[in-house]
């Protein structure tokens, strides 16, 4: 059942120092935006409120989101808007690419709000971006993050075919904090889709992240990682959940950079190929690096 929050600052946590960014708008992040508005494209960066916007911006890089900026679903995490979506754009793929061509991007990531109320959930859609970026940058590789497209198999095949060089699909959570955090969406689907990518493709790179500090216990969170291990999940993203506004799922506590170490150890040592955790990671932030390491 769907709550809604709302609480006053003194209620609120105090946001220990490692959370203070300081990092300064340059000319870079001005051409990133100007770009973006030239061709009509969203950003998860912007619609979620990334804390590393200014960053990845300045470093002429962004995670494109695709089938509109309005969420079919009610996550309380998440800062994408929730309304009726609109049409899908023909020519979206190919003002996707023309941006990952004109910024030049070596690894494009590609997300997407949650579209229940399309008959294959956006997978043509991803398929054809992945296409699209292809046809216009030759050697740029391609990580998508796709929703659960509703335990679709069908649906799922349609992007695996397309041949991205990585699938995410961030679990997010703990299975016990679902009800609150998720409505809408399943643990265990989520892991199933995980699965069902490796049934569809075995050799396809899978990855999940999850957020932190939103009450989940460290045995629960061990069992997330473990339960991905068992469905073949390779690369594993891990960082601070931080609440876009009072009317948002609460901050329960701030993760230590200390405590992220222990869980990155954690992760590796359960057979992760890939594992990176800190208070501002996010899925996609240096998301180049899982192929360049």
């Amino acid at each position: 059942m769907r709550q809604d929050f709302y609480w006053s600052e003194s209620m609120e946590l105090r946001k220990p120092e490692w959370l203070k960014l300081k990092i300064q708008a340059n000319q870079e992040k001005k051409e990133v935006e100007t770009l973006l508005n030239k061709l009509s494209l969203h950003t998860v960066c912007e619609e979620a409120r990334c804390p590393n916007l200014m960053e990845c911006y300045s470093k002429k890089t962004a995670t494109f989101l695709i089938l509109g900026k309005y969420c079919t679903r009610h996550c309380l995490f998440c800062n994408v808007e929730k309304g009726t979506p609109l049409p899908l754009e023909e020519d979206e793929p190919w003002r996707v690419a023309q941006a990952v061509a004109e910024l030049g991007l070596k690894h494009a990531v590609v997300t997407s709000v949650t579209r229940d109320d399309l008959p294959d959930g956006g997978a043509s859609q991803f398929g054809a971006v992945i296409r699209a970026i292809r046809r216009l940058n030759e050697g740029t590789t391609v990580e998508v993050l796709i929703p659960d497209f509703q335990g679709s198999e069908d649906a799922l095949r349609i992007v695996v075919e397309a041949e991205p060089e990585i699938i995410n699909h961030n679990i997010e959570t703990v299975p016990r904090l679902y009800p609150e955090v998720r409505p809408g969406a399943d643990y265990h689907r989520s892991l199933a889709l995980l699965a069902q990518v490796k049934t569809i493709k075995h050799k396809m790179l899978t990855k999940s992240g999850v957020m932190v500090g939103l009450g989940e216990k460290e045995k629960e969170l061990i069992r997330v990682f473990e339960d991905l291990r068992e469905v073949g999940c390779e690369i594993l993203t891990m960082g601070q959940y931080l609440a876009p506004s009072s009317k948002h799922y609460p901050v329960v506590e701030y993760i230590s950079p200390e405590t992220f170490a222990h869980y990155k150890a954690i992760g590796e040592d359960l057979g992760f190929s890939y594992v990176t955790a800190g208070p501002f990671v996010r899925s996609s932030y240096l998301a180049a690096q899982v192929l360049q390491d």
